[in-house]
């Protein structure tokens, strides 16, 4: 089987952003995280910011990590009650969202970070699901090295960015816990640096046309 699409899943600090990066590159394919949301927004006929919402997106800080665009991390935070009367209902935009996705897969030729697009793609046969990961303590240091925060806070900022991405697929998919025999590919960054990590999945990719 020829993979078309590339999911990657990872909590922050995993260096998931970058091997996407140099992944999208090396096999010429688009790279997709905000595009789903502003699509998503485009065809509700709303902000993309009430749907980001709606995913409860994480802090902006953790955004800036993560490599999404500035501006969509420094824009508003829309509280939850902003959501609601002329607005399309939450399960109609989680269900939009993943109308997206995989429309976006059927077009092939793209690399989806986030979203939890491993799970909702999870039943096509031409989608290599990676996972990458990291201890604690690795994740810790390089959010802490990236917005040049403390320690302390770079807990913080992990602890909740972990309980936001367990609600989401605990919400969207009903997944309780993550297995890594939900993926393809499991890759742990601790001493597999991200640019390698992208090369193991480029090789995987290559094989397989």
């Amino acid at each position: 089987m020829t993979y078309r699409v590339v999911c990657i899943s990872s909590k922050d600090g995993a260096g998931a952003t970058e091997a996407a990066t140099l992944i999208a590159a090396a096999l010429g394919f688009r790279l997709i995280d905000e595009e789903i949301v502003t699509h998503a927004a485009v065809e509700a006929g709303v902000d993309k910011e009430v749907v980001a919402d709606v995913e409860r997106r994480k802090s902006a800080l953790v955004r800036l990590l993560e490599g999404m665009a500035p501006a969509a991390a420094a824009g508003p935070v829309i509280p939850p009650e902003a959501v609601g009367y002329g607005q399309p209902a939450s399960d109609d935009l989680r269900g939009l969202i993943r109308t997206v996705i995989e429309d976006t897969a059927g077009r092939g030729n793209a690399i989806l970070v986030s979203h939890a697009a491993s799970l909702a793609l999870s039943q096509r046969d031409d989608v290599l699901r990676v996972l990458m990961t990291a201890s604690l303590p690795t994740r810790q240091r390089r959010l802490a090295a990236s917005l040049q925060v403390d320690d302390k806070e770079a807990s913080r900022l992990i602890k909740r960015s972990d309980a936001g991405r367990a609600d989401y697929i605990k919400r969207f998919y009903g997944v309780g816990a993550e297995q890594p025999t939900q993926y393809d590919l499991v890759v742990n960054t601790d001493r597999i640096a991200p640019e390698d990590a992208a090369r193991l999945v480029v090789e995987a990719v290559t094989v397989s046309s």
